[in-house]
Protein backbone atom coordinates (compact mmCIF):
# COMPACT_ATOMS: atom_id res chain seq x y z
CA UNK A 1 0.00 0.00 0.00
CA UNK A 2 1.29 3.40 -0.91
CA UNK A 3 1.96 5.67 1.99
CA UNK A 4 -0.32 8.70 1.67
CA UNK A 5 2.33 10.97 3.07
CA UNK A 6 4.76 9.93 0.36
CA UNK A 7 2.49 11.09 -2.42
CA UNK A 8 3.91 14.28 -3.78
CA UNK A 9 1.64 17.24 -3.32
CA UNK A 10 1.24 19.80 -6.11
CA UNK A 11 3.36 22.88 -5.56
CA UNK A 12 1.36 25.82 -4.29
CA UNK A 13 1.76 28.89 -6.44
CA UNK A 14 3.21 31.97 -4.80
CA UNK A 15 1.41 35.31 -4.91
CA UNK A 16 3.79 36.48 -7.63
CA UNK A 17 3.03 33.40 -9.75
CA UNK A 18 -0.70 33.86 -9.24
CA UNK A 19 -0.50 37.53 -10.20
CA UNK A 20 1.53 36.71 -13.30
CA UNK A 21 -0.97 34.04 -14.31
CA UNK A 22 -3.86 36.48 -13.91
CA UNK A 23 -1.93 39.18 -15.76
CA UNK A 24 -1.29 36.92 -18.77
CA UNK A 25 -5.00 36.07 -18.90
CA UNK A 26 -6.02 39.74 -19.00
CA UNK A 27 -6.22 40.99 -22.63
CA UNK A 28 -6.40 44.65 -21.60
CA UNK A 29 -3.25 44.43 -19.52
CA UNK A 30 -1.39 42.51 -22.21
CA UNK A 31 -2.30 44.98 -24.94
CA UNK A 32 -1.36 47.93 -22.75
CA UNK A 33 1.93 46.33 -21.71
CA UNK A 34 2.74 45.50 -25.32
CA UNK A 35 2.14 49.08 -26.44
CA UNK A 36 4.21 50.50 -23.57
CA UNK A 37 7.11 48.12 -24.19
CA UNK A 38 7.00 48.85 -27.92
CA UNK A 39 7.09 52.61 -27.34
CA UNK A 40 9.92 52.36 -24.82
CA UNK A 41 12.03 50.18 -27.12
CA UNK A 42 11.34 52.49 -30.06
CA UNK A 43 12.42 55.50 -28.01
CA UNK A 44 15.59 53.81 -26.76
CA UNK A 45 16.69 52.53 -30.16
CA UNK A 46 15.39 55.51 -32.14
CA UNK A 47 18.78 56.31 -33.76
CA UNK A 48 18.97 52.77 -35.13
CA UNK A 49 15.40 52.14 -36.31
CA UNK A 50 14.52 55.50 -37.84
CA UNK A 51 15.31 55.91 -41.55
CA UNK A 52 16.40 59.56 -41.25
CA UNK A 53 17.82 60.21 -37.77
CA UNK A 54 19.57 63.32 -39.06
CA UNK A 55 16.16 64.93 -39.60
CA UNK A 56 15.85 65.37 -35.85
CA UNK A 57 17.87 68.56 -36.01
CA UNK A 58 17.59 71.74 -38.04
CA UNK A 59 17.61 70.02 -41.44
CA UNK A 60 16.03 71.70 -44.48
CA UNK A 61 15.20 69.98 -47.76
CA UNK A 62 12.66 72.06 -49.64
CA UNK A 63 12.67 69.66 -52.58
CA UNK A 64 11.02 67.05 -50.31
CA UNK A 65 8.58 69.29 -48.42
CA UNK A 66 4.94 68.25 -47.95
CA UNK A 67 5.41 64.78 -49.41
CA UNK A 68 2.55 62.35 -48.53
CA UNK A 69 3.18 59.02 -46.76
CA UNK A 70 5.07 56.61 -48.97
CA UNK A 71 7.60 53.78 -48.90
CA UNK A 72 10.41 56.33 -48.52
CA UNK A 73 8.65 58.50 -45.94
CA UNK A 74 6.22 56.39 -43.92
CA UNK A 75 4.54 59.40 -42.28
CA UNK A 76 5.33 61.85 -45.09
CA UNK A 77 7.43 64.99 -44.69
CA UNK A 78 6.79 68.35 -43.06
CA UNK A 79 6.94 71.89 -44.42
CA UNK A 80 10.76 71.90 -44.56
CA UNK A 81 11.17 68.37 -45.94
CA UNK A 82 11.97 66.44 -42.75
CA UNK A 83 10.79 62.86 -42.25
CA UNK A 84 7.82 62.93 -39.85
CA UNK A 85 8.16 59.27 -38.85
CA UNK A 86 11.75 59.75 -37.65
CA UNK A 87 10.80 62.88 -35.73
CA UNK A 88 7.78 61.13 -34.22
CA UNK A 89 9.89 58.29 -32.83
CA UNK A 90 12.35 60.75 -31.33
CA UNK A 91 9.40 62.78 -30.02
CA UNK A 92 8.32 59.74 -28.01
CA UNK A 93 11.61 60.04 -26.14
CA UNK A 94 10.61 63.49 -24.93
CA UNK A 95 7.12 62.36 -23.94
CA UNK A 96 8.38 59.34 -21.98
CA UNK A 97 11.14 61.36 -20.32
CA UNK A 98 8.57 63.96 -19.29
CA UNK A 99 6.35 61.30 -17.71
CA UNK A 100 9.26 59.64 -15.88
CA UNK A 101 10.61 62.88 -14.40
CA UNK A 102 7.22 64.35 -13.47
CA UNK A 103 6.03 61.18 -11.74
CA UNK A 104 9.50 60.61 -10.29
CA UNK A 105 8.96 63.87 -8.41
CA UNK A 106 5.21 63.74 -7.81
CA UNK A 107 4.84 60.14 -6.62
CA UNK A 108 7.44 60.24 -3.76
CA UNK A 109 6.31 63.69 -2.58
CA UNK A 110 2.62 62.81 -2.65
CA UNK A 111 3.21 59.40 -1.07
CA UNK A 112 5.23 60.75 1.86
CA UNK A 113 2.78 63.57 2.55
CA UNK A 114 -0.19 61.20 2.34
CA UNK A 115 1.44 58.72 4.71
CA UNK A 116 2.32 61.38 7.27
CA UNK A 117 -1.09 63.06 7.18
CA UNK A 118 -3.04 59.81 7.28
CA UNK A 119 -1.06 58.22 10.10
CA UNK A 120 -0.42 61.10 12.49
CA UNK A 121 -3.71 62.94 12.03
CA UNK A 122 -4.36 66.04 14.13
CA UNK A 123 -2.83 69.33 13.09
CA UNK A 124 -0.42 67.53 10.73
CA UNK A 125 -3.43 66.11 8.87
CA UNK A 126 -5.15 69.51 8.79
CA UNK A 127 -2.15 71.42 7.43
CA UNK A 128 -1.11 68.90 4.78
CA UNK A 129 -4.58 68.08 3.50
CA UNK A 130 -5.77 71.70 3.41
CA UNK A 131 -2.74 72.57 1.29
CA UNK A 132 -3.58 69.57 -0.88
CA UNK A 133 -7.20 70.70 -1.21
CA UNK A 134 -6.10 74.18 -2.30
CA UNK A 135 -3.73 72.70 -4.88
CA UNK A 136 -6.43 70.31 -6.11
CA UNK A 137 -8.72 73.27 -6.76
CA UNK A 138 -6.27 74.55 -9.39
CA UNK A 139 -6.43 72.66 -12.71
CA UNK A 140 -3.03 71.12 -13.42
CA UNK A 141 -3.01 72.32 -17.03
CA UNK A 142 -3.86 75.91 -16.03
CA UNK A 143 -1.05 76.00 -13.47
CA UNK A 144 1.34 74.44 -15.96
CA UNK A 145 0.39 77.09 -18.50
CA UNK A 146 0.98 79.85 -15.96
CA UNK A 147 4.37 78.53 -14.85
CA UNK A 148 5.52 77.79 -18.38
CA UNK A 149 4.43 81.27 -19.50
CA UNK A 150 6.39 83.00 -16.71
CA UNK A 151 9.51 80.89 -17.17
CA UNK A 152 11.27 80.31 -20.45
CA UNK A 153 9.53 77.50 -22.37
CA UNK A 154 11.74 74.40 -22.35
CA UNK A 155 11.70 70.80 -21.19
CA UNK A 156 12.88 71.44 -17.63
CA UNK A 157 10.30 74.13 -16.95
CA UNK A 158 7.56 72.04 -18.50
CA UNK A 159 8.46 69.19 -16.13
CA UNK A 160 8.46 71.46 -13.09
CA UNK A 161 5.20 73.08 -14.14
CA UNK A 162 3.37 69.76 -14.38
CA UNK A 163 4.98 68.19 -11.31
CA UNK A 164 4.10 71.28 -9.23
CA UNK A 165 0.52 70.08 -8.79
CA UNK A 166 0.57 66.43 -9.79
CA UNK A 167 1.69 65.24 -6.34
CA UNK A 168 -1.71 66.20 -4.90
CA UNK A 169 -3.51 63.24 -6.47
CA UNK A 170 -1.07 60.78 -4.97
CA UNK A 171 -1.20 62.50 -1.58
CA UNK A 172 -4.99 62.22 -1.51
CA UNK A 173 -4.88 58.55 -2.58
CA UNK A 174 -2.27 57.46 -0.02
CA UNK A 175 -3.95 59.52 2.68
CA UNK A 176 -7.24 57.65 2.19
CA UNK A 177 -5.50 54.25 2.26
CA UNK A 178 -3.41 55.13 5.33
CA UNK A 179 -6.50 56.26 7.23
CA UNK A 180 -8.00 52.83 6.64
CA UNK A 181 -4.85 50.90 7.52
CA UNK A 182 -3.75 52.71 10.67
CA UNK A 183 -6.49 51.02 12.73
CA UNK A 184 -5.72 47.53 11.40
CA UNK A 185 -4.44 44.86 13.75
CA UNK A 186 -1.00 44.52 12.14
CA UNK A 187 -0.33 48.23 12.67
CA UNK A 188 -1.52 48.10 16.27
CA UNK A 189 0.63 45.01 16.84
CA UNK A 190 3.70 46.84 15.50
CA UNK A 191 2.98 49.77 17.81
CA UNK A 192 2.54 47.43 20.77
CA UNK A 193 5.90 45.81 20.04
CA UNK A 194 7.53 49.24 20.11
CA UNK A 195 8.18 49.73 16.41
CA UNK A 196 9.22 53.25 15.44
CA UNK A 197 7.03 55.60 13.46
CA UNK A 198 9.22 55.36 10.34
CA UNK A 199 9.15 51.57 10.52
CA UNK A 200 5.37 51.55 10.71
CA UNK A 201 5.00 54.06 7.87
CA UNK A 202 7.47 52.55 5.41
CA UNK A 203 7.58 48.86 6.42
CA UNK A 204 4.00 48.20 7.48
CA UNK A 205 1.69 50.68 5.73
CA UNK A 206 3.54 51.60 2.52
CA UNK A 207 3.79 48.01 1.14
CA UNK A 208 0.00 47.82 1.33
CA UNK A 209 -0.22 50.94 -0.87
CA UNK A 210 2.02 49.62 -3.65
CA UNK A 211 -0.75 48.09 -5.76
CA UNK A 212 -2.82 51.28 -5.74
CA UNK A 213 0.31 53.34 -6.48
CA UNK A 214 1.21 51.11 -9.43
CA UNK A 215 -2.26 51.53 -10.94
CA UNK A 216 -2.36 55.29 -10.34
CA UNK A 217 1.15 55.83 -11.70
CA UNK A 218 0.45 53.87 -14.87
CA UNK A 219 -2.75 55.82 -15.52
CA UNK A 220 -0.98 59.10 -14.77
CA UNK A 221 1.77 58.39 -17.31
CA UNK A 222 -0.80 58.66 -20.10
CA UNK A 223 -2.33 61.85 -18.71
CA UNK A 224 1.08 63.49 -18.11
CA UNK A 225 2.02 62.81 -21.74
CA UNK A 226 -1.21 64.44 -22.90
CA UNK A 227 -0.68 67.49 -20.67
CA UNK A 228 2.92 67.82 -21.86
CA UNK A 229 1.79 67.63 -25.49
CA UNK A 230 -0.83 70.30 -24.75
CA UNK A 231 1.85 72.64 -23.42
CA UNK A 232 3.98 72.07 -26.51
CA UNK A 233 0.96 72.57 -28.77
CA UNK A 234 0.46 76.00 -27.20
CA UNK A 235 4.13 76.87 -27.66
CA UNK A 236 5.03 76.60 -23.96
CA UNK A 237 6.85 73.28 -24.05
CA UNK A 238 9.76 71.97 -26.09
CA UNK A 239 10.94 74.44 -28.69
CA UNK A 240 11.91 73.68 -32.32
CA UNK A 241 13.92 72.15 -33.84
CA UNK A 242 13.82 69.53 -31.06
CA UNK A 243 11.13 67.01 -32.10
CA UNK A 244 8.13 66.98 -29.79
CA UNK A 245 4.78 65.42 -30.58
CA UNK A 246 2.73 68.39 -29.40
CA UNK A 247 4.87 70.86 -31.34
CA UNK A 248 4.60 68.71 -34.47
CA UNK A 249 0.81 68.66 -34.19
CA UNK A 250 0.75 72.44 -33.81
CA UNK A 251 3.08 72.99 -36.79
CA UNK A 252 1.12 70.60 -38.99
CA UNK A 253 -2.22 72.20 -38.11
CA UNK A 254 -1.24 75.24 -40.19
CA UNK A 255 -1.48 73.08 -43.31
CA UNK A 256 -4.75 71.27 -42.64
CA UNK A 257 -6.59 69.75 -44.43
CA UNK A 258 -4.34 69.61 -47.52
CA UNK A 259 -1.34 68.10 -45.73
CA UNK A 260 -3.24 66.27 -43.02
CA UNK A 261 -0.46 63.78 -42.23
CA UNK A 262 1.76 66.49 -40.74
CA UNK A 263 -0.67 66.95 -37.83
CA UNK A 264 -2.80 63.80 -37.72
CA UNK A 265 -0.02 61.19 -37.57
CA UNK A 266 1.94 62.80 -34.68
CA UNK A 267 -1.42 63.19 -32.94
CA UNK A 268 -2.07 59.47 -33.42
CA UNK A 269 1.33 58.80 -31.84
CA UNK A 270 0.26 60.76 -28.72
CA UNK A 271 -2.95 58.73 -28.62
CA UNK A 272 -1.03 55.47 -29.07
CA UNK A 273 1.41 56.11 -26.21
CA UNK A 274 -1.21 57.45 -23.81
CA UNK A 275 -3.61 54.61 -24.64
CA UNK A 276 -0.93 52.04 -23.83
CA UNK A 277 -0.39 53.39 -20.32
CA UNK A 278 -4.12 53.76 -19.67
CA UNK A 279 -4.86 50.20 -20.80
CA UNK A 280 -1.98 48.94 -18.66
CA UNK A 281 -3.34 50.84 -15.67
CA UNK A 282 -6.82 49.40 -16.19
CA UNK A 283 -5.34 45.92 -16.43
CA UNK A 284 -3.34 46.40 -13.23
CA UNK A 285 -6.44 47.69 -11.46
CA UNK A 286 -8.29 44.50 -12.38
CA UNK A 287 -5.25 42.44 -11.40
CA UNK A 288 -4.89 43.96 -7.93
CA UNK A 289 -8.64 44.43 -7.39
CA UNK A 290 -8.04 48.11 -6.73
CA UNK A 291 -11.15 50.25 -6.42
CA UNK A 292 -11.87 52.93 -9.00
CA UNK A 293 -9.16 55.60 -8.94
CA UNK A 294 -10.18 59.09 -9.96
Amino acid sequence: MTDATSVSQPRRLSNADQNWYRFTRNPTALIGAGIVILCILAAIFAPFITPYPEHVGAVVDFRSRHLPPSADYWFGTDNVGRDIFSRTIFGMRISLLLAVVVLGIAVPVGTILGLVAGYFGGWVDIIIMRITDIALAIPALVMALAVAAVLSPDLINAMLAIAGLWWTWHARLIYAITRQLRSQEFVEAAETLGAGKMHILFREILPNCVSALAVKTSLDCGFVIIVGASLSFLGLGIQPPTPDLGTMVASGSDFLPDYWWESVLPGCAILFVALGFILLGDGLRDLFDVEEIR
